[in-house]
C-alpha cells in the first residue's frame, strides 16, 4: 500500500512539473525536416506534429518562418525533436522538447505502430507518444510578456486639487495578427485520443493525403510584408523607396549571417549580411549589391543606380 500511494505521488509530481514548465512557452517550433529522414516533411511528419501541438493550445510554428517577437525572445519557444526508435517490424516514436539552450524540458513515452505502411505507421506511433503530452493541462503563463510601465505624476501634489489634463496618447506597438495556418484547418476533424489513437490516426492520414495532392504543407504565419527593393518604378529607381529616409526608423532583426530590417508596419526593408569588416554589411539586390555601413556613430546605405553612386543615411536600431 505504502508503494502505490508512493507511486501516485510521484505521477502527480511529474505532472505538475511538466505541466508548469509547458505553461512557461508560448511557441512550438517543428522543423520541416528531422534527424534521420532523408526528404523535408517526409510522410508528413512535420505536418502532424504541427498540427496535434496546434489542437492542444500551442502557438505552433515552422523553424524557417518565425514570428517577429520569437527571433525577439528566442526562448519563448521549444523546439521539437524527432526520436525514432523503429525496427524492422515496429515503428518506435518519441517526441522530445528542447529550450532555446538544447535543454530538455520534456520527453514523452515511446508510441509503436506495427503498421506496415509508413505513413500511417509514423502518424499512429506520434499519436501515441503525443498522449503523454495531451494529458497536461496547457495555459501560457504570459511569464516572458513585458508588463506595461506605471507612471506616478506628483505635479502640483499640493499646490492644487485639480484634474491633470491628460497627456497625449501612446501609440500603441504594432500587434502582428497570428492567422490560422492551412494545416490546422486540414486537420480539424482529427482527434486521436489516448483511447482510440488508432482512429485517429487514420483519420489523420485522409486528411494528409487530401493536403498532400494540394500542396498545401507550407505554413500560413503573418510575417514581416516582403519591400519592393530591386524593383523598378518609384523615383529612386527601386532601390529603397521613397518611404525610406534618414528620420525613419528601421529594426533590426537578426537572420542567418546578418539581419533584416523592418519598420513598423512592420514590413522588411532591407537585408543585410555580415562582412570581416566590423559595422560593415553587404545588401543583395535584384539589380545589383550595395553596402550599409556605420559611420561617425551614424548608419549610411551606399549603392548605384544606373552607374551614379548614391548614399542615403539611415537610423537602425540594433
Amino acid at each position: 500500500m505504502k508503494h502505490l500511494f508512493l507511486s501516485i505521488f510521484m505521477v502527480t509530481l511529474f505532472t505538475n512539473l511538466s505541466q508548469a514548465q509547458l505553461n512557461d512557452y508560448k511557441y512550438i517550433i517543428v522543423p520541416k525536416k528531422f534527424e534521420g529522414f532523408k526528404k523535408e516533411n517526409q510522410y508528413l511528419t512535420s505536418t502532424y506534429i504541427k498540427h496535434l501541438f496546434t489542437r492542444k493550445g500551442f502557438k505552433t510554428v515552422y523553424s524557417d518562418d518565425l514570428p517577429v517577437d520569437l527571433y525577439g525572445k528566442p526562448c519563448s519557444g521549444l523546439t521539437v525533436q524527432f526520436n525514432d526508435g523503429s525496427s524492422m517490424f515496429t515503428t518506435k516514436v518519441v517526441l522530445a522538447l528542447k529550450d532555446c539552450n538544447g535543454q530538455e524540458i520534456f520527453e514523452t513515452l515511446e508510441g509503436r505502430s506495427k503498421e506496415k505502411e509508413f505513413k500511417r505507421a509514423y502518424q499512429q506511433a506520434i499519436a501515441k507518444a503525443f498522449e503523454s503530452i495531451d494529458t497536461l493541462p496547457y495555459s501560457y503563463s504570459g511569464k516572458d510578456e513585458e508588463p506595461e510601465p506605471v507612471t506616478a505624476s506628483f505635479k502640483n501634489d499640493v499646490k492644487t486639487l485639480k484634474e491633470e489634463k491628460p497627456g497625449p496618447e501612446k501609440r500603441p506597438d504594432p500587434v502582428i495578427k497570428q492567422e490560422a495556418t492551412q494545416e490546422t484547418q486540414s486537420f480539424k476533424s482529427l482527434e486521436p485520443a489516448a483511447s482510440d489513437y488508432t482512429k485517429g490516426a487514420a483519420q489523420a492520414q485522409k486528411e494528409v493525403q487530401e493536403e498532400a495532392s494540394a500542396e498545401a504543407v507550407g505554413p500560413e504565419t503573418k510575417e514581416p510584408i516582403p519591400s519592393d527593393v530591386g524593383k523598378t518604378g518609384d523615383k529612386t529607381s527601386g532601390v529603397m523607396g521613397d518611404d525610406v529616409d534618414k528620420g525613419q526608423v528601421l529594426y533590426a532583426q537578426k537572420i542567418a549571417n546578418g539581419y533584416q530590417l523592418v519598420d513598423s508596419t512592420p514590413k522588411i526593408v532591407l537585408k543585410i549580411f555580415e562582412t570581416s569588416v566590423p559595422n560593415v554589411y553587404t545588401a543583395n539586390l535584384e539589380k545589383g549589391n550595395g553596402v550599409v555601413y556605420q559611420k561617425d556613430g551614424k548608419w549610411f546605405f551606399e549603392y548605384y543606380v544606373e552607374d551614379k553612386l548614391t548614399v542615403k543615411e539611415m537610423n537602425i536600431k540594433f
